[in-house]
């Protein structure tokens, strides 16, 4: 198959419309080609692509900040002598001075599929830019890897925020080009706007269901953002940093584990089990001890559980991240009422709201954990209306 970056290197007709006009780049560490040369350097190899300016976006271009609000500064590319400027620095949102520096801006980041990676508002944030400023935004496509299926709550009106850019669920199952498609009519956008396709990209078809296992290397779009697995599991396991629980940074395993000291992983395990059955379809669960080296319980042995979605056992239409990881809060907080779960602090910027409902757009999730006597059903009900809503909506955005 071909990412968006490869047909147009390889098309040259498809790069005709760039003839003449000054070209920046919106892109990271995974922004690479078939051949893993980064984007910038493909593009500014192109005769016939004039490259003025990049952008970064979370954990920069280069992909070197570990943690969530550590802010990378504007610097100047040694290589290509162009500047290179941060939307999560000083500021998110591309300023007239850098919006003044190119005509039309290529996107070519590779996403995840859940609606709190920041890369999909930090596209929302450009094509407003653009919009207003008279530039010409195209997106390069690549692929979901988690794929086509739609998880969790929608994000409730006045919820808005760098981790949720609009009304959808945590597991939004499009693209970037298609995003940007529902982006632009729901905020009424006018602008120049085009999506280089993908070919052959396969979204159903096993073993990857999204990703193209054995045709394209993973390169980390973020340091935790490791393997396929993570890509997975995150819709679910992002909802940890939120918590007092550790999601495994400092690990070799970010995102795709979860404990604490003091936890009984087993019984936790048991607790789910026994609890929502049907939830923990589809995946692994093992209990395991693990001591971080950086973050949550630094230096600490902790008891905890892997979520694991790459063996036989994996089955991805029956696989739940948002709802395993909504249910092991769940069971925690049974078996350890006074557990200190909810970890108050900023998060992305927001201020005097708990970081569990940012991240969720919303409290309805917490407000379920923290009930004794809501069910399964009484969250499953309000999250299957918002899932099939979203499945309609997407539909007339859908490219492939």
């Amino acid at each position: 198959m071909k990412f968006g970056i490869d047909r147009l290197i390889s098309e040259p007709d498809l790069r005709a419309a760039l003839k003449g006009r000054r070209v920046a780049l919106l892109g990271h560490p995974a922004s690479v080609t078939a051949d893993l040369t980064h984007s910038l350097d493909a593009l500014a190899a192109c005769p016939d692509i004039t490259l003025t300016a990049a952008f970064g976006p979370q954990h920069g271009m280069r992909g070197d900040l570990q943690d969530n609000m550590m802010e990378s500064p504007d610097f100047t590319d040694p290589l290509h002598g162009i500047p290179v400027f941060s939307l999560y620095g000083e500021v998110r949102r591309p300023t007239g001075q850098s919006m003044g520096t190119f005509d039309v801006l290529l996107v070519d980041m590779q996403d995840l599929g859940c609606r709190i990676y920041t890369f999909i508002t930090t596209l929302r944030y450009v094509l407003e830019a653009a919009a207003e400023h008279g530039k010409a935004v195209w997106v390069l496509d690549r692929p979901n890897p988690a794929g086509r299926l739609v998880e969790g709550l929608t994000l409730l009106e006045g919820w808005e925020s760098f981790v949720g850019a609009g009304p959808m669920p945590m597991r939004h199952g499009m693209t970037l080009g298609e995003l940007g498609l529902w982006f632009i009519d729901r905020l009424q956008l006018d602008l120049e706007y085009r999506v280089i396709e993908m070919e052959g990209w396969a979204p159903e078809a096993g073993p990857g269901f999204g990703w193209p296992l054995l045709e394209r290397e993973w390169i980390n779009p973020s340091p935790n953002a490791p393997n396929l697995s993570m890509a997975r599991a995150y819709a679910g396991t992002v909802m940890l940093e939120g918590t007092m629980l550790s999601e495994g940074r400092g690990t070799t395993r970010p995102l795709e584990l979860f404990g604490a000291p003091g936890i009984d992983a087993r019984a936790v395990i048991g607790e789910m089990r026994a609890t929502a059955p049907d939830w923990v379809k589809g995946c692994d669960l093992r209990d395991c001890w693990f001591e971080p080296t950086f973050h949550k319980h630094a230096g600490v042995l902790c008891n905890g559980v892997q979520i694991h979605v790459a063996g036989p056992n994996y089955d991805h239409a029956a696989f739940k991240p948002w709802r395993v990881q909504a249910l092991a809060f769940k069971a925690i907080r049974r078996l350890y009422p006074d557990y200190e779960l909810w970890r108050d602090f900023p998060y992305e910027y927001e201020f005097g709201k708990l970081a569990i409902d940012v991240i969720n757009g919303g409290p309805g999730l917490r407000e379920w954990v923290d009930d004794p006597a809501a069910t399964p059903e009484d969250l499953d009900g309000p999250a299957a209306a918002d899932e099939a809503a979203w499945v309609e909506l997407r539909r007339p955005y859908l490219l492939y």
